[in-house]
């Protein structure tokens, strides 16, 4: 890092991720001046620390503020945000954009008005690769208020004051190819999640009852590229375990008790399946039982401790010896770090450099009453305990493994899980640094009636690190000796039966270690994809951690399976993150990562959606059919326009159990926004010819096929028409199937007493939604008035409580009824 020129001091902008760190930097950077200085920023809980500093020799004037994680969002274009706004498939292609929300515009002013006062941009983003991408879209907002900025970039791993200040003073700069690779996951992440969530909520959420209460109305089928993969794993075990068919085995053991103590000795055939053969075998063991040593081996084994910690192996041990979910963990394993008592928790990295001092981190905990004496024995040279960490293989290149940065006896403000995992990573690290565990083991072979059998014993000779590594454990019973050639009788021989079980569900340290071994997700990610599947209801965990998928989760897996398409297996995705990776490193760019995979997701799309029968029966298998009406033939472009109503969904062609058509909102409940279809109509499809005369828009023209008998001779049968309110047309034939259509038959309300609204009071949700009347059909004996432009009115003449609300925010007034 080169200071830049010229006399003065200048101005440095840091920017944090989280408003935590910026004040541990800002903290642990002003100590030597000690005249930090605090005020708020535009948003309240990002502020703004000031003091002075030197970098390089050069004076500066430092400003630290911070961001909260991702300050930019990618979305599609507004067009294609609503559900039904486009047919699934187009999101493969659909323009995105990526803008600082509502929520964050605050962070954003404050970062351009404190950018236009200063010359240097350092970023104090997480040194990783989501660090590196959210460090860029600061560099963006900043760059556009003074594109005159020297952009630098601080690389740490614990917010300790050695860490900080080397960090500040060797600057680097930031790696776009980080970013970049970041920028691509999340773009195939949002077409692949958006198309098939959209696809199969769709298809499946109004054809079945999802939901025992009957409230499946908000109810989304998500898929997502890591979070199906992970699915796969447990329905996978799943199917194991229900396809396992019990098998009886029979076995021969036989035990021997001497002065010294009793040795069990184990069938070297292990069990046989076939009880004849079994018991022919056992009776002639039974008839010669002299047993004869045959072989005794004696030999030093070494137990070594665990490699340096990762990510990934902190969340599998946690939930090994805690119970902790892999969620929980990364968040107390934050709070750690963000304290400053451990290093950066998202690491893949399990080996050490060697230019860290390991000695210093062990010193550091030589006071703790628990483990403090250990620590002293690790660094006394006569005790021979110490041992360099072994190399586990994995370096992510941007931080170290996970170990202590500060001591601590346990502080006021921690719960028992953040005590014990503090416990583990300090153990742990002082189990890398120490030698390994030595037995002795003693294996005894005998023969007995041609059959072999054989016995193992173990001695622990030195714990070394498993005194310090409670978790670990290295027992073994200890054998009476025994010389070859000795022959004795044995005092118990037994034909013993069992029964073949099958594998257990997977535990969540299994199921990280699949995702792990398949490159499902990151070291920062995984939890989540395991929590989402808990959220969405694909699967449960047991108080044992052990998952077992829903019906739900099981169904969506068997309709993909069913396809062909292994979309639940981790293939796809592994060479997905494997792209990722070759882009962090420059071996291949973003745009031919890009262009490549969603061509591949986009055909498994087109044939998933060609096959959609194969989900649908797999979804029957495990839910009733829903009474609600699917037209499944309709065109892929279902929304006719926005909702003038709400303004928040779009109006759907729908068509009634009963027959009729209507554009409804998809809001309902919550908007009761609908437009009723003349009854004549047979046939009605939503076509992509947008209208040129209504507004707002787009407004979608509908093929419509009516009935001949039911309209006058002088109208065609075809009529693609307009709902917004220009088509004379569909006015006049609304008009006149008003009377008599002997589809506009009407099914008496259930319950006569309705609130203001028009929602039945004490009615099943099945109620609300088969509530939909006909335009004309009323409980309360009125009939509707008839407007002068010609559609039907739901407001009734005499009663100033009707359910009809007539709106008139189209060029021609168009009236709503309520359903």
């Amino acid at each position: 890092m080169h200071p830049d020129g010229g006399g003065g001091a200048i101005r440095v902008l840091n920017v944090a991720e989280k408003p935590s760190v910026a004040k541990a930097v800002a903290e642990i950077l002003s100590r030597p001046s000690g005249g930090m200085r605090s005020r708020e920023g535009r948003s309240r809980y990002n502020r703004v620390f000031e003091f002075d500093y030197s970098i390089g020799g050069r004076a500066c004037h430092m400003l630290v503020t911070s961001v909260t994680g991702h300050l930019m969002e990618l979305e599609f274009d507004d067009r294609f945000r609503r559900w039904h706004s486009c047919d699934p498939a187009d999101l493969f292609h659909a323009p995105v954009r990526k803008s600082v929300p509502q929520d964050k515009q605050d962070i954003k002013r404050t970062l351009e008005e404190e950018a236009r006062k200063c010359q240097w941009l350092v970023l104090w983003l997480d040194c990783d690769r989501e660090g590196e991408n959210i460090a860029y879209e600061v560099i963006d907002i900043c760059v556009g208020a003074n594109s005159r900025l020297n952009i630098w970039r601080a690389r740490f791993s614990a917010l300790i004051e050695r860490e900080i200040h080397e960090a500040v003073q060797h600057l680097d700069r930031p790696n776009k190819l980080f970013a970049n690779a970041v920028d691509a996951r999340q773009e195939i992440d949002l077409r692949i999640g958006a198309s098939f969530t959209r696809f199969q909520t769709m298809l499946l959420k109004d054809a079945f009852v999802l939901d025992d209460t009957g409230d499946d109305r908000n109810i989304i089928l998500s898929y997502g590229p890591c979070q199906f993969p992970t699915l796969g794993f447990i329905v996978e075990r799943f199917w194991e375990i229900q396809a396992h068919e019990p098998e009886e085995f029979w076995t021969i053991n036989c035990s021997h008790t001497s002065d010294e103590g009793t040795a069990s000795f184990g069938w070297i055939r292990g069990h046989l399946f076939d009880y004849s053969s079994a018991v022919v075998i056992y009776e002639m063991c039974v008839e010669e039982p002299m047993a004869t040593v045959q072989n005794v081996r004696n030999q030093e084994k070494l137990k070594y401790p665990p490699y340096p910690l990762s990510t990934v192996e902190l969340q599998k041990r946690a939930s090994r010896y805690f119970r902790m979910s892999s969620e929980h963990t990364m968040k107390v394993a934050e709070e750690l770090y963000q304290a400053g008592f451990i290093s950066y928790p998202r690491t893949e990295t399990d080996n050490f450099s060697p230019n860290t001092d390991l000695h210093s981190i062990v010193r550091e905990q030589v006071a703790h009453p628990n483990w403090g004496t250990f620590a002293q024995r690790l660094l006394d040279p006569e005790a021979r305990l110490w041992r360099n960490p072994s190399n586990g293989g994995h370096d992510d290149k941007a931080h170290p493994p996970i170990h202590p940065t500060k001591f601590s006896a346990g502080e006021s403000n921690w719960s028992d899980n953040h005590k014990k995992l503090y416990e583990l990573v300090v153990r742990h690290f002082l189990a890398c640094c120490s030698q390994a565990a030595v037995g002795a083991e003693t294996t005894v072979e005998i023969d007995i009636a041609g059959e072999q059998f054989n016995a193992s014993g173990r001695v622990v000779l030195a714990k070394n690190y498993l005194d310090i590594y409670r978790f670990d454990s290295w027992g073994g019973a200890l054998l009476p000796t025994y010389i070859i050639g000795q022959q004795f009788v044995p005092t118990t021989l037994t034909l013993d039966s069992g029964v073949t079980r099958p594998p257990p569900l997977l535990a969540e340290a299994d199921l990280l270690s699949c995702m792990d071994k398949a490159g499902i997700g990151t070291d920062a990610t995984m939890h989540d994809h395991i929590k989402k599947l808990l959220d969405r209801c694909y699967a449960t965990k047991d108080a044992n951690t052990r998952f077992s998928p829903t019906n739900l989760g099981e169904a969506l897996v068997m309709g993909y399976d069913e396809m062909g398409y292994e979309l639940w297996k981790p293939y796809l995705r592994s060479m997905m993150e494997a792209d990722m990776k070759s882009v962090s490193i420059g071996t291949k760019s973003k745009s031919d990562v890009l262009e490549t995979c969603l061509q591949q997701m986009k055909a498994c799309f087109l044939d998933a959606r060609a096959n959609k029968v194969k989900l649908l029966d797999a979804m029957g298998t495990f839910f009733a059919r829903s009474s609600r009406h699917i037209n499944e033939t309709q065109n892929s472009i279902e929304a006719v326009r926005p909702c003038a109503a709400c303004n928040e969904s779009e109006m759907v062609l729908k068509r009634r159990p009963t027959g009729e058509f209507m554009v409804g909102c998809q809001g309902f409940p919550q908007c009761r926004n609908v437009v009723w279809l003349p009854g004549s109509v047979s046939e009605a499809a939503v076509t992509n010819q947008v209208c040129a005369t209504c507004a707002p828009g787009p407004v979608y023209k509908i093929q419509f096929k009516f009935r001949q008998r039911d309209i006058p001779p002088n109208f065609d049968v075809d009529h693609l028409g307009c709902i917004g309110g220009c088509d004379d047309i569909l006015k006049e034939l609304t008009e006149i199937s008003r009377f008599g259509s002997h589809s506009q038959t009407a099914t008496p309300a259930r319950n006569q007493n309705q609130t203001p609204s028009g929602v039945r009071q004490g009615t099943s949700r099945q109620d609300l939604h088969t509530g939909f009347r006909p335009a004309g059909q009323f409980t309360n004996g009125h009939t509707p008035a008839v407007n002068p432009q010609g559609f039907r009115s739901t407001h009734t003449q005499s009663s100033g409580n009707a359910s009809g609300v007539c709106t008139t925010q189209y060029s021609t007034p168009y009236c709503y009824a309520s359903p």
